[in-house]
């Protein structure tokens, strides 16, 4: 390398990769710029923001020439927005580079061969339709420097409102509804939120819809008591508009007077219909050609702090992958952990005997008994805790009441036939593994929403006597960098005597990672 690189330099690069948060990587004299916005086969005009000793970040500039993988994005904002880091993408680029994702975070995290991965990835499942998906929108409010109430997203890595009420990940009605809420709030001068100075009333919006009953909910989030009229001034007229919306079922108020990052308060009020809304998902034959509808499917009740997977159409094709990896016959022993509402444990207890979920936040809980009740479902229980608590308070016999229908008592619970898991980014708790590979389950379903967690677990479960089988990458979230993943392990059946010592450790995990991405 001939020549040192600094901030504000101005260079021409041609992009030859994708990193793993969208950015472009190209090379110049054998120095790695990582470019915003950058596509792979632009030649570009950039100017460094961040240099390193052997690698840079930039910012796209001009275009010289406009790669073939490129194309016009409907949303104006999606440079600035932090939500949709490669629309500028074309989708079938996309989903290359989201299996390659996947691959490469399992051979170079997961330090598994090339050829094992290549023989058990299948190609990863994409959307017909990859605009109008999520059922779920979070619209933080704040004050424009005109003075003017806005919403929209955060730009990437901040915290400063782009103002936008037309997203096209999201439902046509949420502009219908922002645009009532932000002309309430200007006609009776209700003020936003300030981060900085925790004063201010409205702090979110939050608008889900379900996508099968065309149910609508709307919960606003406040700075304050329900119920105290300077928050919600002529609340009547406002209900009003928002009733004459098509699907309107529930509007209501959050508490949240926390200096947080967390957006949902814990206290909920309904002011108008229900407090909840319902949709249906399906169950479907994934081995079928065309993707068909196998007759099975379930009634979920969804509340304001409900987990709900927003992407439905896509939702039901990653539990159908999950229940097929599980291989039921009817009579399985199940556990599902970090089970939220209990989507995935109703549909596996349709061909089980029994299923166990566990998730830490009550309110999922109670909703997941209730959506068991709704459906008719009875050979399956719920428990509020951690997975690492939870599941070894069983294994070491200490948890009370373990039988969950007749004939099925501990002894099953404490060696189930198929534990499946579904937890959040950070992966999988260390005891979690330890107490999975105590129990030595036949079949463990991992799904996960980062295949970097993923890879460092699935190498755990393998040192600890598990194969992989399967994987299969589901597309849930087009447009962004983010992607869905569905692991089959299967037991070798060579139990070890002690508990398995935990190969890669997170500093370890966090280290490696950021080696692959400085040396892409």
């Amino acid at each position: 390398m001939d020549r040192t690189y600094r901030k504000n330099d101005l260079v021409t690069v041609t992009i030859e990769d994708i990193g793993t948060d969208g950015e472009g990587i190209g090379k110049v004299d054998g120095f790695t710029l990582f470019v915003k916005d950058a596509v792979v086969g632009d030649v570009a005009q950039v100017r460094i923001t961040k240099a390193k000793k052997q690698y840079a970040y930039a910012r796209l500039e001009k275009l010289l020439t406009v790669s073939p993988f490129r194309t016009e994005p409907k949303c104006p904002c999606h440079r600035q927005c932090g939500g949709c880091q490669i629309q500028a993408l074309d989708y079938k680029k996309q989903l290359e580079y989201k299996q390659n994702k996947v691959r490469n975070h399992l051979i170079r995290i997961g330090g598994f061969e090339p050829e094992l991965i290549d023989r058990v990835m299948e190609p990863i499942l994409g959307m017909e339709e990859p605009y109008r998906y999520r059922n779920k929108a979070q619209y933080p409010v704040g004050t424009h420097r005109d003075g003017r109430v806005v919403t929209g997203f955060y730009a990437g890595r901040t915290h400063n409102i782009i103002s936008n009420t037309e997203c096209y990940l999201g439902v046509e009605e949420n502009r219908e509804i922002l645009e009532i809420l932000l002309a309430h709030m200007e006609e009776y001068h209700i003020p936003a939120y300030d981060e900085e100075t925790g004063r201010g009333q409205v702090r979110h919006i939050l608008i889900r819809k379900g996508f099968f009953t065309g149910e609508i909910m709307v919960c606003v989030v406040l700075n304050g008591k329900y119920g105290e009229k300077e928050y919600i001034s002529h609340q009547a007229q406002l209900l009003a508009k928002l009733a004459l919306i098509k699907g309107m079922t529930s509007v209501s108020a959050s508490i949240n007077t926390e200096k947080t990052n967390v957006i949902m308060g814990k206290e909920i009020h309904t002011l108008w219909g229900s407090p909840t809304i319902h949709d249906v998902i399906h169950v479907r034959d994934m081995k079928q050609t065309g993707y068909p509808c196998t007759g099975q499917q379930l009634d979920f009740a969804i509340s304001p702090l409900s987990f709900y997977q927003v992407n439905p159409i896509q939702t039901e094709k990653l539990y159908s992958l999950a229940l097929e990896y599980a291989g039921l016959t009817g009579r399985e022993t199940v556990w599902d952990l970090y089970c939220g509402i209990g989507t995935i444990s109703l549909f596996l207890a349709s061909g089980a005997g029994q299923v166990c979920g566990v998730e830490i936040v009550p309110q999922a809980i109670e909703d997941a008994k209730e959506n068991a009740r709704r459906n008719g479902i009875h050979n399956a229980r719920f428990f509020v805790g951690k997975a690492e608590e939870v599941l070894p308070a069983f294994y070491e016999g200490k948890q009370e009441e373990v039988s969950v229908s007749d004939g099925n008592g501990s002894e099953d619970l404490r060696h189930p036939d198929v534990i499946v898991v579904d937890p959040p980014r950070k992966g999988c708790d260390g005891v979690c593994l330890d107490t999975i590979l105590r129990m030595q389950p036949s079949r463990i379903v991992y799904v996960s929403c980062d295949s970097a967690t993923l890879a460092r677990d699935l190498r755990i479960l393998c040192d600890g006597g598990y194969e992989v089988k399967r994987v299969r990458a589901v597309d849930q979230f087009a447009h962004t960098v983010h992607v869905e993943t569905v692991c089959l392990l299967s037991n070798r059946k060579s139990k070890p005597d002690t508990h398995v010592k935990l190969s890669l450790s997170m500093d370890d995990y966090y280290r490696i990672k950021e080696e692959g991405k400085n040396n892409q």
